[in-house]
């Protein structure tokens, strides 16, 4: 079985931005090294929202841009992704919706699982596959 590790935000961060320069050396040759099958790079939901949050907001990488890129690197060989058609399904409706990660994330769940998303943001009104419950419209 090969060694696992659980990817923390900064080591993405540091892949996707070459800064600084040490550590992105290092992240690549990491990369490599799981590419090859010889680790598994593990990564959670928790750390893709905020990876795509920093890079929006402090590399102020445009929020389109910031979704194809963290896409393409999960989709690298070598990395695991922990619910990972959820994670993956955020990301097309981040690329198509105008919603944040953590609402996409459950918007894609919620599909997913054919449950109801409790909430009384009308966001989730915005994809045709999510039915949302909130006290204001129901007729209970």
């Amino acid at each position: 079985m090969s060694t696992r590790y659980l990817v923390d935000t900064n080591v993405l961060l540091r892949f996707l931005t070459g800064e600084p320069v040490a550590q992105a050396l290092a992240v690549k040759k990491l990369f490599a090294r799981a590419a090859t099958g010889e680790l598994v790079l593990e990564v959670t939901p928790v750390i893709v929202a905020e990876t795509l949050y920093t890079l929006v907001s402090y590399y102020e990488v445009g929020r389109k841009d910031a979704v194809e890129k963290i896409e393409a690197l999960l989709r690298q060989p070598g990395f695991k992704i922990r619910e990972s058609s959820e994670v993956f399904s955020a990301l097309v409706r981040l690329k198509n919706t105008n919603v944040g990660f953590a609402d996409a994330y459950l918007a894609a769940s919620g599909a997913g699982q054919g449950m109801t998303i409790a909430s009384f943001d009308r966001d989730f009104d915005k994809f045709k596959d999510v039915k949302r419950f909130d006290q204001a419209s129901s007729t209970h």
